[in-house]
């Protein structure tokens, strides 16, 4: 069983002039658009901070069910929201929220 995933990232240009994707091993993402426009602009694709987001969520509300399980809970539906955000250009701050 293979233990990580790969994700990537190509940036061409200046920070608001740009040609940008981001690709994910399994192809759920393949050269999926994300930029500054996104990520500081509300304009459409995607951002790091999102796609943090997501990753967290997935991840807890994978070990949630696990542990429902282990308890002989069968959970129906687990979900959760991950906000992240960027509170300084190095370092991020992220939070699961609730699902009630």
């Amino acid at each position: 069983m293979k233990f990580y995933r790969t994700g990537s990232a190509e940036w061409s240009g200046g920070i608001c002039y740009f040609k940008d994707s981001t690709s994910t091993e399994s192809g759920a993402l393949n050269h999926y658009p994300y930029g500054f426009n996104s990520r500081f602009e509300d304009k459409p694709g995607s951002n790091p901070e999102e796609l943090l987001g997501a990753a967290h969520a997935a991840c807890f509300t994978m070990a949630l069910s696990l542990v429902l399980e282990r308890l002989m809970i069968e959970p129906k539906r687990t979900s959760r929201k991950a906000n992240a955000s960027p509170v300084s250009p190095m370092r991020m701050r992220c939070a699961l929220l609730p699902a009630w």
